[in-house]
């Protein structure tokens, strides 16, 4: 023990001693520490230790709570553990990295444990601190707070227990530590749009006006969900294709799905085909086509089936990519897609499924996007889409945030007249997070812009408050100083593009980054 600590011990042991003679303490109920490993070196260890910690400090706060009080060894074991805990919490956020590139139920597994160990680290720290300054107290609403924890606790094992039966449940935490996860997500949405539609200038029951089809399929509003929806009809040979002719080298897509019907009587053989097609016929392809198609059937994890053909035959690709996306099927995902030249990924919501460096074996030839949906019980199995968007890439944001001073992006994207940030926009302003990681003395104004829906004065604070949620993001997800950030709402005053189509709206939603 060093001469700091011995210095200390007395005077708090004093305290310590007169705080079990005068009172005694109910004590917060056991975590349990997990009972299995993740298979992740770093993360196992990370667990292990904050358990142990944990079981120290634990065992002295049962000691508060019989009125035992604690003699000079006690004191040395908390100041140490004291110690160790407050270096173990602060590695955190590295261990959190290293679950990148694991499978999704190992990642699943991995962000639980960590959630586990972080909710023991901190009592253990609050709580040893409040041991060596004889301060253990507990009031009503910490007592309220211990049964939640303990609640949380049954629940964390029942998740746990379900992902080590292969299928992940979504963990009781909170929305700060799903956002250490979103963190990582690498997707970024093309910056020049190409294609957008919500299908709000659409009539209920009409067939969208910017697509066609060889089936059928119609405009619909939904009782649970917000705006228009386009129903996709299934059958052998059934397209719908948006009015897109010409896809660039670089670009990406993206679209929300909406199931109704789908049960565990669902045939593993239901499908959501998304096809890139040399041809705008109702075919998959003449010469060239790739497709990939998300499983819709639940009683069996099935897998996502990747598929090329190049030059009138099949290419080197026909795979089955494992994935459990039962969960995700039944609850509205969102599809993001990149194209980089030849490679193809596709995530689902924040995890990427498909990522295949060759997919596009010859360039310059797919320039038709195609949807088809196969395997469904006709008026029973229903799937919808909303939000379709094709943009085109290239532009880093980074490099053009350092050359020109400023970006303007309409890739964040926010809830419908929300100031919530939807989880596939944390790529960009992650880039972004980059910028201000590289060079330490730049500041940045964050911009807000509306639509010209609504009312003026809505429509500013909206803008005001998007802004602000951006600058919020930067600070609590990629630890970037508040004091270089700095926030501005134009509401709709500064349209980029005509308010009177989805397209133009969908440009003037945006956020710009301007260094100050």
């Amino acid at each position: 023990m060093n001469p700091s600590k011995k210095s200390l011990r007395i005077p708090v042991l004093g305290m310590v001693l007169l705080f079990f003679i005068s009172s005694t303490y109910a004590q917060t109920k056991q975590l349990k520490r997990p009972k299995s490993k993740v298979g992740i070196y770093s993360v196992d260890n990370f667990v292990t230790q904050s358990f142990n910690l944990y079981d120290k400090v634990y065992k002295y706060d049962g000691y508060a709570a019989s009125g035992t009080p604690l003699d000079d060894n006690d004191i040395d074991v908390l100041e140490d553990a004291l110690d160790d805990l407050s270096g173990l919490s602060d590695s955190a956020p590295d261990i959190l990295s290293d679950i990148d590139g694991a499978n999704v139920l190992k990642q699943a597994k991995a962000t639980l444990q960590i959630n586990k160990a972080k909710k023991a680290l901190s009592y253990s720290i609050k709580t040893a601190k409040e041991l060596l300054l004889g301060q253990r107290e507990r009031d009503e609403k910490e007592e309220e707070s211990d049964n939640s924890s303990t609640s949380d606790e049954k629940s964390n094992s029942s998740s746990e227990s379900s992902n080590q039966n292969g299928k992940t449940e979504e963990a009781n935490s909170n929305i700060s530590d799903n956002l250490e996860v979103i963190s990582k997500f690498d997707y970024v949405p093309g910056d020049k749009l190409l294609f957008f539609d919500d299908f709000s200038q659409d009539f209920i029951g009409d067939l969208p006006s910017k697509w066609n089809t060889n089936g059928s399929g119609a405009i619909v509003k939904l009782n649970k969900v917000e705006g228009n929806w386009f129903e996709l009809k299934a059958g052998y040979r059934l397209y719908v294709i948006p009015d897109i002719s010409e896809l660039p080298q670089d670009y990406t897509i993206e679209f929300d799905v909406l199931t109704s019907g789908i049960t565990k009587q669902t045939s593993s053989g239901a499908r959501l085909h998304i096809v890139l097609s040399d041809t705008n016929t109702f075919t998959n392809g003449k010469m060239h086509y790739t497709s990939v198609s998300l499983p819709l059937g639940q009683y069996g994890a099935f897998n996502i089936q990747a598929f090329n053909y190049f030059d009138g035959k099949a290419g080197m690709i026909n795979s089955s990519l494992t994935a459990d996306i039962r969960d995700e099927v039944k609850n509205q995902p969102h599809i993001a897609i990149s194209v980089t030249k030849k490679r193809y990924r596709l995530w689902v919501n924040e995890v990427k499924y498909v990522d295949i460096p060759r997919f596009i074996e010859k360039l310059d030839v797919l320039n038709y996007l195609k949807f088809h949906v196969y395997g469904l019980k006709d008026g029973e199995e229903r799937v919808f889409i909303k939000n379709l968007k094709v943009a085109e890439g290239g532009v880093d944001l980074r490099r053009e945030l350092l050359s020109k001073g400023k970006v303007s992006t309409n890739g964040i994207l926010f809830d419908s007249g929300s100031a919530k940030i939807k989880s596939q926009s944390y790529g960009i302003i992650r880039q972004i997070s980059q910028v201000l990681m590289q060079d330490n003395s730049i500041k940045l104004n964050i911009i807000g812009h509306t639509d010209s829906d609504g009312s003026d004065t809505a429509n500013l604070k909206l803008s005001k408050e998007r802004a602000n949620a951006v600058k919020e993001a930067l600070i609590k997800v990629y630890k970037i100083a508040e004091n270089r950030l700095h926030t501005d709402g134009k509401g709709e005053t500064q349209p980029v593009n005509d308010n009177t189509t989805a397209n133009g709206k969908a440009q003037n939603r945006r956020v710009e980054f301007v260094k100050i």
